[in-house]
């Protein structure tokens, strides 16, 4: 049976999946094997596995950085929220339904068995389990029943590692706090703690660490820096999010919506040097950019009627007729069409007039698709007319039915036989995530956007989306070796509880 170490939270955005991602990719550096787990995540950035089955995308990045094929087994629950006050429960990568706080909490206990069995089925085939709690463990109105911070540690016999986040201001109120909140059961599982984000003196620093240890009794067993490093983010609360401006040769806007998922789509586009892509919230940001994404989101028509009504469809369309290429994405390729309805009310119900920019309808049924698959582009025309006849691989995550209409132009053949996409003048769509982590695809569409723009192709960076991703591991542990007291770390994992 693996030996076991978790990294919880002050808050939620402290730092806990980054540091459980550097952690992962340190003991494999070690030659260790090692897997992530996290019982329960809540999130709307998704990945689906080989099999079909969903997870978070952020324990599937940590697989990635521990070398390993990602698994439900890494994340046995994941919530994906619906309205302000429901969410899809995803049990062991499969819908069990969507509930509001107090259903889910009512069939919660019966889930335990889940997760222990995940955990376990996993620990029984590694040296290693980093695993990651959710929010704060001090959550104290929730923590009776809890197996997502101290409860899941408890289960799995793991030491925790604390980790605030200095850059919000307050760290040594967020670590004390929290430290005083915690049960005598709980403080004795914690055996150490860390401050991220930190930028400036480290000197200056010092005093509150040995405060820290006097207060709460644990050690401080460093203080990471404000890393810069590109690795893919779990949700909304991503920074990257906050990007407005454009200070790049080309300049591609990528719509904000209200319930905006699996946005890592555009991560390849971020990491192409000489390419700002900004996200835009309202009409007034928009400006005059070189393309317009549409991204997909876990709401499509009330993020549909949010663009109507702030005005941002109407600022998209005078863009598009103006000559600005316009791509959408799974919901962003759904709220293109002439019509989205809901007869079954699996999100409000109802029937609402698309954007009107492509021959296509769609209609949401209880069924959901998740695939891992790919394809080939078919003859396209209009300014990305060089993806004509280039492959691609994603993976396709989404409710409703879309259909053609007599005379539409599909875009892409899937390797299922299946019509995937649809295309007319300079607006294009697909169901299709991770289109622009093709390396071929991405840079025709970064050809078609110098070759309008009038500026050589060569000025724009090239980047292998792989590569990049696995360097950016490796700079992760590097700093976490740089800054983090590792020779004590490893003493608490082989020590455990």
């Amino acid at each position: 049976m693996a030996k076991s170490i978790m990294i919880q939270g002050t808050m939620s955005n402290a730092g806990k999946s980054l540091l459980t991602t550097g952690l992962c990719r340190v003991f494999r550096q070690d030659g260790y094997s090692v897997a992530p787990f996290k019982s329960q995540n809540m999130a709307l950035n998704s990945f689906i596995t080989r099999e079909g089955l969903e997870m978070s995308r952020a324990q599937a990045v940590q697989a990635e950085a521990c070398g390993i094929e990602p698994s439900v087994l890494m994340n046995p629950i994941l919530l994906k929220p619906v309205t302000e006050m429901g969410s899809q429960v995803i049990v062991k990568g499969e819908v069990l339904g969507t509930m509001d706080a107090r259903e889910y909490y009512k069939i919660k206990p019966s889930l335990t068995p889940d997760i222990l069995s995940a955990y376990e089925t996993l620990a029984s085939m590694h040296d290693i389990i980093v695993l990651e709690g959710a929010g704060s463990p001090a959550e104290i109105n929730i923590s009776a029943g809890d197996t997502v911070n101290m409860g899941m540690a408890r289960m799995a016999k793991a030491p925790v590692l604390l980790v605030g986040d200095i850059d919000r201001g307050g760290v040594f109120a967020q670590l004390v706090g929290t430290v005083m909140l915690l049960e005598a059961w709980e403080q004795n599982l914690l055996k150490g703690l860390i401050i991220n984000k930190f930028r400036g003196d480290l000197d200056i620093l010092r005093p509150g660490l040995s405060m820290l240890d006097d207060r709460c009794g644990k050690p401080v067993l460093g203080v990471l820096p404000y890393l810069h490093v590109d690795i893919d983010d779990e949700d909304s609360l991503s920074e990257r999010l906050s990007r407005t401006e454009a200070p790049g040769l080309l300049d591609i806007a990528v719509i904000r919506l209200p319930k905006i998922s699996n946005f890592t789509d555009f991560s390849a586009l971020e990491a192409t040097p000489g390419i700002s892509v900004r996200y835009v919230g309202s009409p007034s940001q928009l400006r005059n950019p070189d393309m317009i994404i549409l991204p997909g989101t876990k709401n499509t028509i009330p993020d549909l009627l949010w663009l109507r009504q702030n005005g941002l469809e109407a600022a998209i369309k005078q863009r598009v007729s103006g000559g600005c290429i316009l791509f959408g994405i799974c919901g962003g390729y759904q709220m293109l069409g002439q019509t989205v309805s809901d007869p079954l009310e699996t999100q409000v119900g109802g029937s609402v007039a698309g954007m009107g920019l492509l021959p296509i309808s769609t209609a949401f049924y209880a069924e959901k698709r998740s695939v891992r698959t790919g394809g080939t582009l078919l003859d396209i025309s209009g300014a990305l007319c060089g993806l004509s006849g280039k492959s691609v691989e994603g993976y396709d995550i989404h409710m409703g039915k879309t259909t053609l209409e007599n005379g539409a132009k599909p875009l892409l053949l899937l390797n299922s036989g299946d019509v995937g996409g649809c295309f007319s003048g300079n607006v294009y769509g697909c169901y299709l995530h991770g289109f622009f982590d093709s390396n071929d695809c991405r840079r025709s569409v970064i050809s078609a956007l110098c070759a309008k723009r009038g500026i050589e192709e060569n000025s724009i960076g090239a980047v292998d989306r792989q590569e990049h991703k696995e360097k950016q591991y490796d700079l992760l542990a590097d700093a976490l070796r740089a800054n983090l007291d590792m020779k004590r770390i490893y003493r608490i994992l082989d020590e455990g509880i």
